[in-house]
């Protein structure tokens, strides 16, 4: 008789705990950051767009275009949605984009337009004319400013240099009598009410690694000290700021421009101050996971990392949860040489981008 009251009593103390853990609820967003690639419209802009008109070398017609919004539409509203959530991103971070125009016909794609996106954006001194950018969703997320930082990065002249030495990149150099500017993107700084939180984003796409990773390197060390130098502001103005950036840096999570230019830190118990910023994309990295690939080998350029004030246990304000890379099967090359890869525009077929997003869980709890 007393074995069978204990067992009772476990019984009744499990649904007791049980119903405590069913009563916590949280409020839960994913933050998105995607590189378009080459997010072009049909219409000739005063920019380097020519090898994106209808008469240009890649024969971009309306029907590609509308194709490729199509596309980016899907992937925009699936990133993060599952059991946890069921919402499209409340933020999206983008790069490779035309103009304010094409980021109007992309948040009206019918699988998009019922999240109802803003648009943040400022034309770059990039001379192809591409763009980073920020989407936000109105009914959780209203800007309360928003500024471009220029990155003045320069290049000597070396009138030696062989032309096939030179890889194709969206950074295009206007010499002076001295030297020469590499005119690259800016970096785009939001801040918002995230449900009534203040949240800081920094939205990136850094210089590329024309005339190979060592030679270009300097330029992406140059935008990690001035993603650097724009945390410390943020910070100084608010010691509890939550600050998340984002964007393709052309590096990896190991690269110096990320380690020592931002200070990121692999390990959440590396984080001393709320200065300090973890990068859950290193892990991932050094774990085998990619965001893209060149040359046969797979790495993350893609990455989203956040301030130690997003990183505490206290669920009572938003705070990071996890971290993802989005590769569903219809985004992945199935057959040839690039079997594997992100599956992108070609000749045939209108793809997505040759970069998959990444993303992030926000969660806070629900009183």
């Amino acid at each position: 008789m007393k074995i069978r009251n204990f067992f009772t009593l476990l019984f009744l103390l499990s649904l007791t705990i049980g119903a405590n853990a069913q009563a916590k609820k949280y409020a839960v967003h994913t933050v998105a950051f995607y590189n378009f690639e080459n997010l072009f419209d049909t219409i000739n802009n005063p920019n380097n767009d020519e090898e994106w008109l209808p008469g240009g070398a890649q024969n971009w017609t309306s029907t590609k275009y509308k194709q490729k919004l199509h596309n980016l539409g899907r992937v925009l509203s699936e990133i993060g949605t599952g059991d946890n959530n069921k919402n499209s991103p409340v933020f999206i971070g983008g790069c490779e984009i035309e103009n304010r125009g094409v980021l109007e016909d992309l948040v009206k794609d019918p699988q998009l337009i019922s999240s109802d996106y803003g648009i943040v954006h400022f034309d770059s001194p990039d001379k192809r004319g591409i763009d980073v950018a920020f989407l936000y969703q109105k009914k959780h997320f209203q800007p309360t400013s928003y500024v471009n930082v220029p990155l003045y990065v320069y290049r000597n002249n070396d009138k030696t240099k062989k032309k096939e030495e030179e890889e194709k990149t969206d950074d295009v150099i206007v010499t002076t009598t001295e030297d020469t500017r590499v005119y690259t993107r800016d970096q785009l700084l939001i801040t918002g009410l995230l449900d009534g939180e203040e949240i800081n984003v920094i939205v990136n796409h850094w210089p590329s690694r024309s005339g190979g990773e060592k030679k270009s390197s300097p330029f992406r060390e140059a935008a990690g000290a001035l993603n650097r130098k724009i945390i410390d502001s943020l910070i100084k103005i608010n010691p509890n700021a939550k600050i998340i950036t984002m964007g393709d840096l052309n590096d990896g999570s190991y690269n110096k421009s990320v380690k020592e230019g931002i200070g990121a830190k692999l390990k959440k118990s590396e984080l001393e101050t709320p200065s300090d910023i973890y990068n859950p994309f290193e892990q991932m990295a050094k774990d085998g996971n990619a965001s893209l690939f060149y040359r046969d080998a797979g790495d993350i350029f893609d990455q989203i990392m956040v301030s130690e004030t997003l990183v505490k246990t206290d669920f009572s304000s938003f705070r990071y949860w996890k971290a993802g890379i989005y590769n569903k099967p219809f985004m992945i090359t199935k057959v040839g040489p690039y079997k594997g890869y992100p599956l992108r525009h070609g000749n045939n077929e209108i793809g997505f981008s040759d970069h998959f997003p990444v993303y992030i869980y926000l969660i806070k709890e629900v009183k």
